[in-house]
């Protein structure tokens, strides 16, 4: 393998706009657990029942269920900067009430409203961040998922230290942090285009209709029940104060975190999806009957809360993960759809629960919690095979190829896309050398360096433009357009050809992290029997191989050829 000298940048150098966009995700994924110390506190003060206590989640999560149905067609019509510009109002506005409310049922009421404004927020910062990024998309996703951490572990802390203070404290907190977020967005974010396709309400309701997306969606809808179970209901029987239960919950997001950003793929790739997620559904079903059976116990209970969040994590990655894999429609269609089912358990679970304790005992609502994650089991394996028969078609993708017919040296061919198999070369034919290119900039130049070498050893050119839809937990979104990518490819393959050099080009979609990316070019270039793969050098820093793999780790690791990586500009 050879490898220049420029050095990869950072992901943390970007715009203020994305800065601006990256604090407001932290404060978002703060609200994941950022009420739950002063549930017992609301209680208390208020003199509310713990089941209207519950229906703050009930409200927030209902309500941004039905939301996650209309935000694409918002978005479409108005553009991306103005749908989270109408979120982030939406949570100020909200939040404010909420800490303002003397009562449970106003607090209930102005959480409804939070629930729009963050189901709108939800499905378009991470589109605002990667269209602001100036350290390209593999830096605005290590920014992205790194404010996701950071929420998700500080959100139970600065509840409960804010909530020792007053239960109002979480949420004027919320108030003031989304204030200076929707300022520095309305400053510094540039206005967004609107999409050129309009989206139709109804589109995630009839892509339900689609059984492989159904079905996963179900599975995600019993696992939220059992989760937001333990997430709502918890705080209750452990009988801690409001800095304690911040403290515990803190222990409980860092897991998520770690799970869901750090862990889950390298399972995904080492026992893959089913597998992963059918364990990982049994261990929190288990964690549950634990739960339920000791409920008295404050310790048990206490650990047995933190240790969920290692499997809420792998859960949120990997479903995600599967519903991009077999919903046969547009990933934000299929987003929407899965979000308007799976948070309709989650807004459901905790009113049931405290309905349960109050006419039964404090145990009975644990196991219900445990056996809807054990019936979400059984929903999975009607979809096993379609699950397992999109990860095989991941490794027998059908390629867009663009290949020029025969021509006298020197002349540029035209090219017709067809289909074609990906295939071992064929007998006799010499082997090619293959060059990887996605959207950034430098493709000329890696085709370039291809051709030169491919003159000098009388070789044909495999050029492979790889289409990414990277996981962030439970978002996703595609690196590039794929029509666009095809025209880019296109005139690549031209470039090439138009040197005399054989071209052919492909179009390849991944769904997973820049780890997949690496090991499916690999596997392309073996199909191939490719004498070398030609590749760009990382431009997303060190720190960015901590929170996703690298492609070109992965492709050194996996490939059986030559590797020569090549800088797009000279050393400095």
């Amino acid at each position: 393998m050879t490898e220049g000298h420029a050095g990869a940048a950072s992901p943390f150098r970007q715009p203020k706009a994305v800065w601006a966009v990256a604090f407001a995700c932290v404060v978002s994924f703060m609200g994941i657990g950022l009420v739950d110390p002063i549930l017992p506190a609301l209680a208390k003060d208020l003199k509310a029942s713990p089941s209207s206590v519950e229906l703050l989640f009930t409200s927030y999560l209902v309500i941004t269920a039905v939301a996650m149905l209309v935000t694409g067609w918002v978005s479409s019509r108005i553009g991306a900067k103005h749908t989270l510009v109408a979120g982030l109002v939406l949570i100020v506005v909200f939040s404010a009430l909420a800490g303002s409310s003397n009562s449970i049922n106003g607090i209930v009421e102005m959480r409804a409203g939070w629930g729009i404004g963050n189901a709108l927020f939800i499905a378009t910062s991470l589109a605002v961040i990667v269209a602001s990024a100036s350290g390209g998309f593999a830096g605005a996703i290590v920014l992205y998922e790194t404010a996701l951490g950071v929420g998700i572990g500080l959100g139970p802390l600065v509840g409960g230290e804010l909530g020792g203070i007053s239960w109002r404290g979480p949420f004027f907190g919320v108030t003031v942090l989304m204030s200076i977020s929707l300022i520095a967005t309305l400053v510094l974010v540039d206005r967004t285009p609107r999409p050129t396709k309009r989206t139709s309400i109804t589109e995630p309701i009839t892509a339900l209709r689609h059984r492989g997306l159904a079905i996963m969606s179900v599975t995600a809808l019993c696992y939220n029940w059992g989760f937001f179970t333990l997430l709502a209901y918890t705080p209750f029987p452990m009988h801690l104060g409001v800095h304690q239960l911040g403290y515990t919950f803190t222990g409980w997001g860092v897991l998520v975190a770690i799970f869901a950003v750090f862990v889950a793929p390298r399972l995904q790739r080492r026992f893959g999806t089913p597998r992963t997620l059918y364990v990982n559904l049994a261990l929190l079903a288990a964690d549950l009957v634990v739960i339920a059976a000791f409920t008295t116990s404050q310790a048990t209970l206490i650990v047995a809360v933190i240790v969920s969040g290692a499997f809420v994590g792998l859960n949120n990655t990997l479903t995600t993960q599967a519903v991009m894999l077999v919903a046969p429609v547009e990933r934000p269609i299929a987003s929407a759809s899965y979000g308007f089912v799976r948070f309709i358990g989650g807004g459901l679970a905790p009113y049931v629960a405290a309905k349960l304790a109050a006419h039964f005992n404090v145990h009975v609502p644990f196991y219900l919690g445990a056996a809807a994650v054990v019936l979400g089991i059984v929903v999975l394996t009607r979809g096993h095979s379609l699950i397992a028969a999109a990860e095989r078609a991941e490794s027998e993708e059908q390629l867009v190829t663009t290949a020029p017919p025969a021509v006298a040296a020197g002349t540029a061919p035209a090219v017709t896309p067809s289909l074609a198999m990906l295939a071992p070369s064929p007998d006799g034919r010499r082997s090619p050398i293959v060059v990887a290119v996605d959207d950034r900039p430098g493709s000329d130049q890696l085709c370039a360096t291809a051709a030169d070498l491919a003159e000098a050893l009388a070789c044909p050119i495999e050029i492979l433009h790889m289409v990414e839809t990277d996981l962030t937990m439970e978002q996703a979104i595609e690196t590039e357009d794929t029509t666009q990518a095809a025209t880019t490819l296109k005139t690549l393959v031209d470039q090439v050809a138009a040197r005399g050099v054989p071209a052919t080009g492909h179009l390849l979609e991944v769904v997973g992290d820049h780890g997949d990316v690496g090991r499916r070019i690999a596997a392309f270039a073996d199909q191939q029997h490719a004498r070398m793969i030609i590749a760009g050098a990382p431009t997303h820093g060190p720190f960015a191989g901590l929170l996703d793999a690298s492609t070109t780790a992965q492709l050194a690791r996996h490939t059986h050829c030559d590797l020569h990586i090549v800088h797009s500009t000279p050393p400095t």
